[in-house]
């Protein structure tokens, strides 16, 4: 009996425990190294003074390990496929790729691409990027080589990487986030020399955060998750307004020159976007069926992915 006792008294205090462990601090994951992720690093580190932050390098892929998680719309209708009770509940930025590609290849058009060789990553927003831009101009998957390869966001940049092939003319052209386009544009001389692709309403990233639902369901977590919120909100507001004086800390974090991070900025269209007008939805709906048809599912419905978006973070946020 007293053995009993004692167990049950055990598992009493382990569960308590955990469930402490589980609604102290605040944990949020995101990829350190690219632009996208830094309004993050910069609020966990200097605004959001609730409770200690824990950074975990990574993304949505984290999420079930920490409660908000950064990260491109693609990776999250990939989670969000076998994690339905994932949540995007607040866009951080929207950025328009570019695909950059070389004039000596004979390159003046996106048809002209047919038959080419483009660079980009498999499986990433990327790689839905290329396909969507290439497909707006009759040119499909299939029609032009895909090529792997590395990704640099700092000069020198290796010769397997994509400013790399560029430069060797080992690829006619590639797509990607930003600051390697950039880079690859400096690698061959300057603009002079490869001509530029881009069309926001076509193909744009659509960085967003993520919750977990009953996280959101939960008092004390969802008022550090709406805190934190509006934390990154404060965060964007000088991201907008003031980014020369956050460009020197931006550089130090991802480690990109200030002269190159300056050259991108015009690319990033800082949150927040609207949630509740239909756009974001629609453009959901579309990427979707493209990744479904490439990981062999069926798309989402409508409904899901109308579950997915939750605007009420938000909102609270804005009523604090």
């Amino acid at each position: 009996m007293h053995l009993r006792l004692l167990h049950l008294g055990l598992v009493a205090v382990a569960t308590f425990l955990f469930s402490s462990r589980q609604v102290s601090g605040l944990r949020v994951s995101y990829n350190v190294a690219w632009i996208e992720g830094t309004p993050l690093d910069y609020t966990s580190k200097n605004v959001f003074k609730t409770e200690a932050v824990t950074t975990v390098d990574g993304g949505i892929h984290e999420l079930g390990n920490v409660d908000i998680a950064g990260n491109a719309e693609t990776q999250g209708l990939k989670q969000y496929v076998n994690h339905k009770n994932y949540r995007l509940i607040y866009i951080v930025v929207e950025v328009a790729y570019r695909l950059v590609a070389h004039k000596a290849a004979g390159i003046r058009t996106l048809a002209d691409l047919r038959g080419k060789r483009v660079g980009t990553v498999a499986g990433s927003s990327a790689e839905v990027f290329v396909h969507t831009l290439l497909e707006s101009a009759g040119v499909k998957q299939g029609e032009y080589t895909q090529v792997s390869g590395g990704i640099c966001m700092r000069a020198p940049c290796a010769e397997n990487s994509f400013p790399g092939l560029f430069k060797a003319r080992k690829i006619d052209a590639y797509g990607l986030w930003e600051t390697a386009v950039e880079l690859g544009i400096q690698a061959v001389g300057g603009e002079s020399n490869v001509v530029v692709f881009k069309n926001a309403s076509i193909y744009r990233e659509i960085w967003s955060l993520y919750a977990k639902q009953q996280d959101l369901a939960n008092p004390t977590m969802r008022k550090k998750i709406v805190q934190y919120v509006k934390d990154v909100n404060q965060t964007l507001d000088l991201y907008k307004n003031q980014p020369e004086k956050m460009y020197p800390g931006i550089s130090k974090t991802i480690k990109v020159d200030v002269p190159v991070l300056r050259n991108v900025w015009e690319d990033h269209v800082w949150g927040p976007s609207s949630l509740t007008d239909g756009v974001l939805l629609d453009y959901l709906i579309k990427e979707d069926k493209y990744l479904a048809k490439k990981d062999n599912r069926a798309p989402l419905s409508r409904a899901d992915l109308q579950r997915f978006i939750d605007p009420s973070v938000y909102e609270d946020a804005l009523k604090l």
